[in-house]
């Protein structure tokens, strides 16, 4: 397959500077890293008692079919020391794909574009800095609007 331009969200909160460092560092090895957003500092949700969390976005370049590429996100993460022992809970690293291309894909492990992308303001954020005028392949609306409806 040729390269596919990809929406990533990286989200921290245990050592969160290092831990996202090092996320970018693995992600440079598996595709090519075209541009990062500025990482925001946002509240948890769900589970409250929590440290912040970094958020960011990347505009990313790869050849790996989604699911090969999930499979590469989630080696990083166990990399990183990735543990959450309950749903929303503290995390050294959360690789999410929000974006593949223009594709709409929905497997029992995998749906793409990310079902709650759109609903979130640390991922939408992020993602308006380095892609407003993305649009979403399912809403057809752009990341900017989106954000802006979010508000």
């Amino acid at each position: 397959m040729k390269n596919k331009i990809v929406y990533l969200a990286l989200g921290s909160n245990i050592e969160p500077d290092k831990n996202v460092k090092l996320a970018l560092k693995e992600l440079a090895k598996i595709g090519k890293i075209i541009s990062v957003s500025k990482f925001i500092k946002t509240k948890p949700e769900g589970y409250l008692n929590q440290a912040d969390f970094l958020n960011g976005a990347i505009k990313f370049q790869t050849n790996l079919m989604p699911q090969n590429l999930l499979k590469e996100l989630k080696n990083i993460e166990h990399f990183l020391k990735r543990n959450t022992p309950f749903r929303n809970g503290p995390r050294t690293i959360d690789i999410d794909i929000i974006f593949y291309g223009n594709l709409i894909l929905k497997t029992p492990n995998l749906i793409i574009p990310h079902p709650r992308a759109d609903k979130r303001f640390f991922v939408l954020k992020p993602l308006s800095e380095i892609a407003p005028n993305k649009t979403h392949p399912i809403f057809k609306k752009q990341v900017k609007t989106l954000l802006k409806e979010l508000k």
